[in-house]
């Protein structure tokens, strides 16, 4: 199984970008997957999820900013990041665990079974 994100960039407050996922190894459409941010000197935290019947659920900084899709073609995860603000900054990772759908505890870390490298996302003000 393997994830990679691509997509993260610098870019002014205000600012939108779209993140990717590729993943390799299993079925993005059959499984609870993440979007997590982390900022320098600071833990990991859930941003956004979606699960196998397309729910997403997010956290309340980006409700309405942010929108996590799933391309079922390309297998492929999607964090589309709009209205960007400076502490939106951080290294974003996508996740997966084997479970078809995405609970409460989405959130956790520790529920994931696989993650990616990670890629930048830098807003400045």
């Amino acid at each position: 199984v393997q994830l990679v994100e691509s997509g993260g960039d610098s870019v002014q407050a205000g600012g939108s970008l779209t993140l990717s996922c590729k993943v390799s190894g299993y079925t993005v459409s059959r499984s609870c997957m993440a979007w997590f941010r982390q900022a320098p000197g600071k833990a990991r935290v859930g941003v956004a999820s979606i699960g196998g019947q397309g729910v997403a659920r997010y956290a309340d900084s980006v409700r309405g900013r942010f929108t996590i899709s799933q391309a079922n073609a390309e297998n492929t995860l999607y964090l589309y990041l709009s209205s960007l603000k400076p502490e939106d900054t951080g290294m974003y990772y996508c996740a997966s665990r084997s479970k078809f759908f995405c609970d409460s505890g989405w959130p956790r870390t520790g529920v994931y079974n696989y993650w990616g490298q990670g890629t930048q996302v830098t807003v400045s003000s």
